[in-house]
């Protein structure tokens, strides 16, 4: 895959970075300052790839949350940048080493001149948040194209609301970048959930010939994932129709739970 996905607007670019097997970091760039900052640096030499190349100065790493696999990259960027600041949630200070900034849901950040806000999304983990700027929302494993990640620390119901009234209020034309490159897998188990979707179908296949092309499938927007993804999908009729007499009484979060089970033994 290409590792030179470039999105930009007046005042921001947002350059993606492929890491390890499946991994995304992004460099967030100030345009007026040339300013930048990674989010979750998985790998040290591919972000200083793409701080030269674009000719910028790496001012902050923004942590998603403390998995290894998107932090493992810190430790030599510090060694090379020793004053780079290092932002977290703030119960993560003894499992993100050298943590600068512990925010709170809410807290606002500053890149150079764009502002950025926190927004706590526990679920994956307890300290899981999502990066938010103008319209960008970067969501770590929170959530990913057409899926949503695993619950190692929090519960059904806190994934839920992170996924559904937290970053689902935002505006339907946000564009999403997620950790990793799972979309295709999360949309068959999506296209077998939900089989009259013809919306899942359509993506499905543009993902597939993106593939194809060695084009990666980040960012979404939100307005994508409310029609296609089924974790965001987890009050509709079709979705709630398999689970039968459950499904008609069932919270949403109940059907969110049944669903990550299922998502959790899906091999198809």
């Amino acid at each position: 895959m290409t590792s030179d996905n470039v999105i930009e607007s007046d005042e921001m670019k947002v350059r993606t970075i492929c890491c390890g097997y499946d991994n995304f970091s992004y460099l967030v760039i100030c345009k007026a300052t040339g300013e930048a900052a990674v989010i979750d640096p998985t790998e040290a030499y591919p972000v200083w790839r793409e701080v030269e190349a674009s000719g910028v100065r790496l001012v902050a790493a923004l942590c998603t949350h403390h998995h290894n696999d998107h932090i493992a990259g810190l430790e030599d960027l510090l060694a090379e940048q020793p004053g780079l600041a290092v932002y977290g949630f703030e119960n993560e200070a003894l499992r993100i080493a050298h943590l600068t900034r512990q925010l709170k849901d809410g807290d606002s950040l500053t890149i150079g001149k764009l502002s950025g806000r926190a927004l706590h999304t526990p679920g994956h983990t307890t300290g899981s948040i999502c990066y938010l700027f103008g319209d960008r929302l970067f969501t770590g494993d929170t959530l990913f194209g057409g899926g949503c990640g695993r619950l190692f620390e929090g519960t059904a119901e806190q994934m839920y609301v992170s996924l559904n009234n937290v970053i689902g209020a935002l505006p339907d034309d946000t564009l999403l970048y997620f950790g990793h490159e799972y979309t295709e897998q999360n949309l068959r188990f999506a296209a077998q959930v939900e089989q009259s979707n013809r919306e899942i179908t359509r993506r499905l296949e543009g993902v597939q010939q993106a593939k194809i092309s060695g084009r990666h499938s980040t960012p979404s927007s939100l307005g994508t994932e409310k029609a296609t993804n089924p974790f965001l999908r987890c009050k509709s009729d079709a979705i709630r129709k398999p689970f039968s007499e459950a499904g008609s009484t069932a919270s949403g979060a109940e059907i969110f739970s049944l669903l990550r089970t299922m998502r959790n033994s899906f091999k198809g």
